[in-house]
Parts: structure tokens; sequence; C-alpha cells
């Protein structure tokens, strides 16, 4: 079950199997309010693997709205009330205002221009908690996607496998733990580099494990490698 830290209190929440609403807070259109979106969609995503229904709302201004669909970020237009029945999360700013009860997931500020094809890989890569300056994790961003890509695209011509348990068991014990994105990225790491791992079942790791990131790692799978 998801155990996310209610900025409100500093105390961890377990966030059940309900119909839940993730509201983004937004207010202005930069790399910041993206950011928001961005880990209200992980964090919609993570309650969907865990069997919940999930409505994940905001009403960002329309360039802002038409980044983040570029990006993969799925929402849904809606207002500010969580409807009567449902478990609401509200993702924000720090210091931006929130109305309402429910569980607050604060998400730190982020800057810098890159590709826009990284930076979905980019914010990502840093705890939520933590300021993202992007240009500082372009490079890895573009090394890590171009290898893990080509990487699929090889292990999705070789027998399929299932998941490893311990490895499923290891991706859920990341997310599950305050959406801790960064340590899925860790365990795709050592899967790529694991000796006693066959490639379908890294193959399926890395399609498991995108359900969570939407970083289109499958999509060079069936072009020439």
């Amino acid at each position: 079950m998801l155990r996310i830290t209610d900025a409100r209190t500093g105390e961890p929440t377990e966030v059940r199997r309900t119909l839940t609403r993730v509201h983004a807070h937004v207010t202005g259109a930069d790399t910041s309010a993206l950011r928001v979106l961005l880990v209200a969609d992980v964090l919609a995503r993570a309650l969907e693997l865990d069997g919940a229904s999930v409505l994940t709302v905001a009403s960002p201004p329309p360039e802002l709205a038409a980044r983040a669909a570029a990006l993969g970020i799925r929402l849904t237009a809606g207002g500010t009330t969580p409807p009567v029945g449902r478990a609401a999360l509200h993702v924000a700013a720090p210091d931006a205002p929130v109305p309402g009860d429910g569980v607050r997931v604060a998400v730190a500020p982020a800057g810098g221009e890159i590709d826009e094809s990284l930076v979905r890989y980019a914010l990502l890569a840093r705890p939520r908690r933590d300021p993202a300056d992007l240009p500082a994790l372009a490079d890895e961003a573009r090394d890590t996607l171009a290898r893990w890509r080509r990487a699929v695209a090889v292990w999705a011509t070789r027998p399929s496998r299932p998941v490893p348990e311990a490895v499923r068991r290891e991706l859920r014990t990341a997310w599950e733990d305050d959406l801790d994105v960064p340590a899925v990225l860790a365990v795709l790491r050592r899967v790529e580099h694991a000796d006693d791992l066959p490639d379908g079942a890294r193959f399926e790791t890395y399609v498991y494990a995108d359900r969570l990131l939407g970083l289109e790692l499958t999509r060079d799978v069936g072009a020439p490698v």
C-alpha cells in the first residue's frame, strides 16, 4: 500500500484502495508548475498499479497543459473541491495555498531549460522535495534514455520471461515508500547489469516499471537494432 508523507503534518499516511482524487494545484506555467503536474501524474499511476480508481484533476493554463500533454502527463480538467466519498491528495509547491482537507504532497521548484524530450526523466531523477536544476540533469537523462530504449528493443527480441518476484517487490517497495521514484530508477539500473537475469525478464521488468514512469522505454521496439 502506498504511503505518502503529508506535508501538513510531516507524517506518513497510507493511501487506501478507494476512489481517489489527485488534485494538482498550479498557478503559473513554468517548469516548477510542470513538475507539480508530473508528480500528480506519477502519483496517480502508482495508485492505479495498486488497484485504486483515480481521477487526476488540474486547471493549468493552456501553454502548460500543452507542455504536460507532450510529456504524457494525464489530466482531467476539474474544480477545487473533491466530491463526497473520494479521498483527496493535493499536489502543490510547498508555499502554494491548498483549499480543503486531505493529504498535501509537497513538490520543490525546478528550473532551467533542456531538450523537452529529456524533461520527464530529469524531473523524475530527483526526489520531489529537492529542487531540480534541469541543465545539471540533462546528460544523465539523455544517456540513460538512449541506452535503456536501445536495450529494451534488443531484449524484446528474446524469449519472454516474467518479472522476477523479488524485483517486482523491490520496485513496488520503492514507489510505495513515499513515491520514491529515484529508487525505482536505481532498481532498473541494477536490473540492466544483473548477470543472473535473462533478457526476457529484463524486458518485462522495464515494461512493468514504465507503467509508473511513463518514459516510453518501449518506443524503439521493432526498430532496427
